[in-house]
């Protein structure tokens, strides 16, 4: 049995037992760009409506030709990403006519994206003169500006998140230019056009654009198939649909918050060439030529990723000794001790090494990414951890570089600045829990601490990071509503609404924004419509803190009574009791989750006393 039908046939049985496939086969479904495995596979995974551990996702689909397998691809790359979606497909050749239809469904609130299909026979003229290239590229620009801005109309009218791509140029056009000059100067202007797409997230948050002609370049697969172009109005091969299906993986994941956030990497013939043990610090391969300089551009790369809030960590089996000193001291070296927010260079294995790491930066084993040589520690951990990604580093190591990126596991919609900080923030969580030992009690070592928590409300330039956080975070997220950005904008500007984050220092640094919470802030009761925090900062009373904050600003602006919801989930039963410890009493319990109120007659301050309050 071939590999595809094996794993075709693995997802087909775990669909009729109604559960989600293997980690193997997910693993195979995001590594694959073979068309054919990733259509059958998502025929297949159409029959599952629901399933635990897959996060539901909406997705529109919108094109400007027959769309073809479109559904199904992207259905198999989604799964492997962790979601489960649910489709809303636009009426075929009506592409326009939808973009200006206010009310049409595919653009409604509980979308979580919208995906533009665009092809190059939506920006031509049905037929154009070849000795007149003058008017076929200012049709080509007007075409380009009509569609920016309708797309521009609808993120503004409708708040939709919308995905589009660039568009590669029409060969067929360029080859029937006969003259060199007239040829460059229709594809400076295909080039305008791809321009504009890419420019339109810059004024328009609520729109994200791939690189598809880059992507096809990089891929080397055919664009387009002459036949069934004519044929069935086809305008892409599937390979080419594989790499746009990824690519609205990579940002569904993003946006639900999906994505990674830790590397963890091997050391000998990982991140250098050679076993240390064997060769000795000054015998591994780094740097120079073949093959130490593809090790080399593996850990500018990870450096790369750090820059902009990777976390590092190390899991090897060698001496640590020996290690400390090769990264200390080998002149070829970037990954210095310093960066690794954690380690675990041992001889135990490398599943409960991981493990451990996770427990020390409080975060869960599917945050991780983990490279290595050796199938047989990839294959424990996989097998162990099936939550971690798991990305090969045997084979050629000129290609290591690009089996770390390639994924996009680490994307996200917007850096912020607490991203760039995380690599050091947890680095410190291992100081202050070394610190914790040195007390009688956990009042004590939090009086220590010296904590501040400083509460915001959202501005322009917070609102990215709080939506962010309502993407990602899972497990002490009360509600479960995971406000847009879009929406926590518009939210933030209303004078019936309350939208504020908070962040937190002490003694050892700033941890950055780690919270936010969205309340309808209106009338006798002020209602939180959610509240989610990082689990970095539990156990310090930082959720008090907010509490007693908001409680103030309640009771300041006529307020008797706050009103808070929990809606369990899978993964939330560690917030479970915010509103009962924080002394709301429970007034309503059904379907939709239970309600608390706090009446603010007389309540005592709710802040702990370990900790002060101030408002930026």
């Amino acid at each position: 049995m071939s590999a595809i039908s094996e794993t075709v046939d693995n997802i087909k049985s775990a669909v009729r037992d109604g559960r989600v496939p293997a980690p193997a086969d997910l693993a195979a479904l995001a590594d694959s760009r073979d068309g054919a495995l990733l259509r059958q596979a998502g025929r297949a995974l159409a029959k599952l409506t629901e399933a635990d551990g897959l996060r539901p996702v909406r997705v529109g689909l919108l094109a400007t030709a027959t769309p073809g397998p479109l559904e199904q691809l992207v259905r198999a790359t989604v799964v492997a990403g962790g979601m489960l979606p649910t489709f809303t497909a636009a009426d075929y050749g009506a592409f326009d006519l939808t973009l200006t239809d206010a009310d049409n469904p595919l653009f409604g609130a509980e979308q979580d994206v919208v995906f533009c299909l665009l092809d190059d026979s939506y920006f031509l003229p049905k037929d154009w003169g070849g000795a007149d290239v003058d008017a076929l590229t200012e049709f080509v620009t007007e075409r380009a500006t009509a569609l920016c801005g309708l797309l521009s109309a609808v993120a503004e009218r409708n708040g939709t998140t919308l995905l589009l791509h660039t568009v590669p140029a029409p060969t067929e056009v360029l080859d029937t230019i006969v003259s060199w000059r007239q040829r460059a100067a229709f594809a400076r202007c295909w080039a305008k056009l791809n321009a504009a797409l890419l420019e339109l997230p810059e004024a328009n948050p609520t729109i994200a654009v791939a690189d598809f002609t880059s992507a096809l370049a990089e891929a080397a697969v055919a664009a387009r198939d002459d036949r069934l172009r004519r044929y069935a109005d086809l305008p892409y091969t599937d390979d080419a649909l594989v790499l746009l299906a990824t690519e609205v993986r990579r940002f569904l994941q993003a946006k639900s918050g999906l994505s990674r956030k830790v590397l963890a990497l091997d050391l000998d013939n990982t991140l250098w060439g050679g076993v240390l043990g064997e060769v000795g610090a000054e015998g591994v391969e780094l740097g120079g030529l073949y093959p130490g300089k593809c090790y080399k551009e593996l850990q500018r790369t990870a450096l790369r990723l750090r820059d902009q809030g990777v976390i590092l960590v190390l899991a090897s089996k060698n001496d640590a000794e020996h290690v400390d000193a090769a990264l200390r001291d080998h002149p070829e070296m970037l990954l210095r001790p310093d960066v690794f927010s954690a380690t675990a260079v041992n001889w135990s294995p490398k599943a409960g090494n991981l493990r451990q790491m996770a427990g020390e930066l409080d975060l869960s084993v599917g945050s991780f990414v983990f490279l290595d040589d050796s199938q047989f520690e990839r294959g424990h951990v996989a097998d162990e951890l099936p939550e971690v990604t798991v990305l090969p580093a045997d084979g050629d190591p000129a290609y290591l570089t690009r089996t770390l990126v390639r994924g996009g596991w680490f994307d996200t919609l917007d850096l912020t600045e607490t991203d760039k900080k995380r690599p050091g923030l947890y680095k410190v969580r291992a100081e202050r829990s070394q610190f914790a030992g040195g007390f009688g009690s956990s009042e004590d070592y939090l009086a220590a601490l010296d904590i501040t928590l400083s509460v915001a409300r959202a501005t322009p330039f917070e609102v990215p990071r709080i939506a962010q956080l309502a993407a990602r975070t899972n497990q002490f997220n009360l509600t479960g509503v995971r406000f847009s950005q879009n929406e926590t904008a518009q939210l933030a500007e209303d004078p019936a609404h309350l939208v504020f984050s908070w962040s937190v220092k002490d003694r050892f640094g700033d941890e950055g924004v780690v919270g936010a919470a969205w309340v309808a802030a209106d009338g006798d009761t002020w209602r939180a419509l959610n509240f989610v925090m990082s689990c970095r900062v539990l156990g310090r009373g930082i959720e008090l803190g907010v509490l007693g904050w908001l409680a103030r600003q309640a009771k300041a602006a006529g307020a008797s009574a706050l009103e808070g919801r929990f809606v369990p989930s899978a993964r939330n039963s560690v917030a479970a009791q915010l509103w009962s410890k924080a002394g709301f009493d429970l007034t309503e319990e059904g379907a939709d989750g239970k309600i608390f109120t706090l009446h603010l007659d007389n309540v005592e301050d709710l802040v702990p006393a370990w900790v002060r309050v101030e408002e930026r």
